[in-house]
This record gives structure tokens, sequence and C-alpha cells, in this order.
């Protein structure tokens, strides 16, 4: 089956289900790749395979499933579980790698595979690319695996059990969130179970919502996306935070009690500033992306915390953290990496980090979130037909540049193709809402002529 170009994007293979490159045969064959790979390692390999709640899941698991028995390989079925209880799942059951299904935030048409390696962290792309060489070369040969060498495929029951408890271990045996009320809102997605049943375990008084998944709901007018419903939920029942999680629950957005939304920027420096105070803080530093607002920066540094940036990811943030040996990371989108505990972005953990602060600080969300003061930013997507590279598009080029030097130093843009969907993303923050907002429609209207739909 020879792609043509690379099935995989910033967070594993993505697209719309039964589609190229989400459909039954591409999942067989990346399944057969992921085998293969770890077999010609000398391991007789175990795969754990994980997915969200949408309908396409049954599709790509049994295809994967068929890919990786067909080369030998054994599979691990858990179900539907959050992205990070699959890394956590991957490695407590000594597994030779784990794979993901879900296309996270998007809508349910949409869908994806991610890989984990033994330890439960994202495969790197240089890895990615030998599955992608094993399927364009040829060199996979299933004919060759008969008889008692066809591997196996069994279902484990109490994974879900098993995650609730790996996250009870993140905080302190002596915090509880008795007393606490909150909102709960799991996406319609892999945290439906997961998320209301720890913190009811806790001891909070949880008011769950988007735990409800029918297959196609994932995501819709809910979620880390679609705070709105939450917010108004904590609101009307005064509750003491609400809590916002996507499609497969590695994104966290939450509100403080006045409904007042708390995206990842704040989040992550509510962590920071409460690790450094603890001198739990490794080198500290804290690791953010090129996306994170340029108030993040002017925040840690007032605390005497160093940033450093990547590219746009969790996992070139996870990356980052382990080669500089830092132990926290995250993204304005709301993926947090706690590095001590967890191995990839993981909302329900941040959730018990952030909520473990409040009942320790004695302190409401919407006073700890004032460590930290967003400049102005606007964040505009739209959709293009292709991914023209920025420098042969003049006009836009044009635009860019003009736009830069109106700004000076008082602000930055930054234009970059999504990773995962067919969207252009145009970021301005400077010091006067109105004018970062002419400007970033500006640029996006000569994307819009160049290469828009």
């Amino acid at each position: 089956m020879k792609t043509t170009k690379r099935l995989f994007g910033t967070d594993g293979v993505r697209g719309t289900a039964n589609r190229f490159p989400m459909t039954a045969e591409v999942a067989l064959n990346l399944g057969r790749a992921i085998s293969y790979y770890f077999n010609r390692q000398g391991k007789n390999q175990t795969i754990v395979i994980g997915k969200d709640t949408r309908r396409s899941g049954y599709l790509l698991e049994h295809a994967l499933t068929a890919g990786i028995c067909s080369m030998g390989g054994n599979v691990i079925l858990v179900g539907p579980l959050p992205t990070a209880g699959i890394a956590y799942i991957t490695q407590a059951m000594r597994a030779d790698a784990g794979a993901m299904i879900s296309a996270s935030h998007n809508m349910f048409q949409d869908n994806g595979i991610k890989f984990f390696d033994p330890q439960g962290f994202k495969l790197p792309d240089s890895t990615e690319d030998e599955l992608q060489e094993l399927i364009d070369s040829g060199a996979l040969h299933p004919e060759d695996v008969i008889g008692e060498k066809i591997g196996r495929a069994k279902r484990i029951e109490d994974a879900t059990g098993r995650f609730v408890e790996f996250l009870k271990r993140s905080i302190p045996r002596k915090v509880t969130f008795d007393g606490l009320k909150l909102v709960c809102d799991a996406a319609n997605g892999a945290a439906y179970k997961v998320a209301p049943m720890i913190l009811t375990e806790l001891g909070a008084e949880v008011a769950a919502i988007g735990v409800k998944p029918n297959g196609t709901n994932i995501n819709k007018d809910c979620g880390s996306l679609h705070p709105e419903e939450m917010c108004k939920l904590v609101r009307e029942q005064n509750a003491t935070v609400g809590i916002a999680l996507d499609g497969d629950a590695d994104r966290l957005i939450m509100c403080d009690e006045t409904g007042e939304v708390v995206d990842g920027d704040a989040i992550l420096a509510i962590a920071a500033t409460w690790m450094k105070k603890q001198g739990t803080l490794a080198h500290d530093t804290v690791v953010s992306t090129v996306m994170s607002n340029m108030g993040f920066d002017k925040a840690m540094h007032d605390n005497g915390i160093r940033v450093l940036r990547t590219h746009v990811g969790d996992r070139y943030v996870v990356q980052a953290m382990r080669e500089g040996g830092f132990n926290l990371g995250g993204e304005q989108s709301g993926h947090m990496i706690f590095l001590d505990d967890g191995t990839t972005g993981d909302g329900v953990m941040s959730a018990l980090q952030i909520l473990s602060i409040i009942v320790q600080e004695g302190k409401p969300l919407s006073e700890l979130k004032k460590v930290y003061t967003a400049f102005p930013q606007v964040l505009v997507n739209t959709k293009v037909r292709n991914k023209e590279p920025i420098e042969k598009m003049p006009t836009v080029a044009k635009a860019i540049s003009a736009a830069e030097k109106e700004l000076g130093q008082s602000g930055r843009i930054l234009v970059r193709y999504s990773g995962t969907e067919m969207i252009a993303r145009v970021m301005v923050e400077g010091e006067k809402q109105d004018q970062i907002q002419k400007l970033a429609n500006t640029i996006v209207s000569e994307i819009q002529s160049v290469i828009g739909i």
C-alpha cells in the first residue's frame, strides 16, 4: 500500500473516518507495521489498544487488531479510556506498545490513531517514519505468519479502575475534596466514566455533564472547546470550580466559581508557581509552546521561573522536558504534563493537581489565577484546501510582514497550519484588541484568497 505522503501529523494519524488515511486498510497496515517493528527487535510483542467513544472506533479497533495479530502480535483491548490511561496501561501491563484510537477534540466524523512506546511516551517522528517506510516498502509479509504464529486478542475489564487508582497517587494522600462542589464536563468522550468516578471517590460533590456518549455526540457543544454550559452550571449551582475535558481527555479547561474560563496558560501558571513555592519545580523551568500568551512569560519571569518554548504539540513539550530534566509543561489549549507522575497530556490528572492546590492553599480559583494576566490575543482559524508554505504565497507573506511592522516590539504574530486538520491558524498578540483583531482578519483574508475553501 503505497501512501505517497506522510501519514503521521503532529499527533499520530488523523482524518475523516472511512476516508484515507483513516480507513480500515490503513489501520490494518499500521497494525502490521507496529507489530513487525517490535517483533524485529526480538520481542514476543503485546500491544494495548484503547479508544474514545466515536462510532468509527469499532471499525478501526478491529482493523488494527487484525493487523497486529496477522503479524504474530498479541493485543490487549481496554475499550474507552483516556489517552493518558492507554499510556499508563501500556506501561503497567509491560506491553511493548500502546495505541489510542481517537481524534481528540475533533468532531465525531474524524478519528485517529496514535502510538506509545513501552514507557508510555508517544513515538518520535523518526519511529513514525520507520513505520511508514515499512508500509510503503512492501516489507510486511503477513502470509508468512500461519498456524500458531498468529497472534491473539483479549479484553481486560478493569482498566478504568486501574487508571483511577493510578491517578489518585498523583496527589498527596492527605488531600481530599470533601466540601468541594464540582461541575465536570467529560465531552461525551473517553473520560465519561473515569472523571466523575475519581472526583466522587476523592470526596467531591459532582454534577456531571457530557457523560452520555452515543457515538456521534463526542465534543458536540460540550467539553473543553465549548465550556459555556459548564460555566453556566457553575454559576447556577454555586460550584467551587468547573472542569471541561475533550474527547480523549488529554486537555483541560476550567472555570472559576464566578463562571469565568481559566485556560491552559493560566492553569500552567498556577501549577508552576505552586511547584516553585514547594521547591518541586525542576530547574525552576516550565515548558510551553509558541502559542502561549506573552503574559505567561511575564508571569513566570516575575516569579523567578524560566520559560522554554517548543513547537505546538504535547509530545514536543514532553520531548523537551525529558531532554532538559524538567517536570512541568503544557499548552494554552489545555494539554498539561506533570512528568513526575505521567507521560503525556492528561486532563484528569491536571484537574486533580489544580484541585489539590485549591485545597492546600485554601483559596478559590479566582484568586489563584491572578498570578497570570493575559495580553490581548486573537486566534482565528480558517479552512484551507492545501498547506502551501507561507513563503510561497507572496500576498500572505506581505500581509504578515506589514502587520509585524505595525506591532513593532509590542506584540507578535504566529501563522501556522494545524497538524491534524486542514486549517490555518492566525494568532496575533498586542496591546490593543481592535488593532490585533484587524491585523488578524487582514492576514486571514489573504490566506482565504489564495488557498481558502
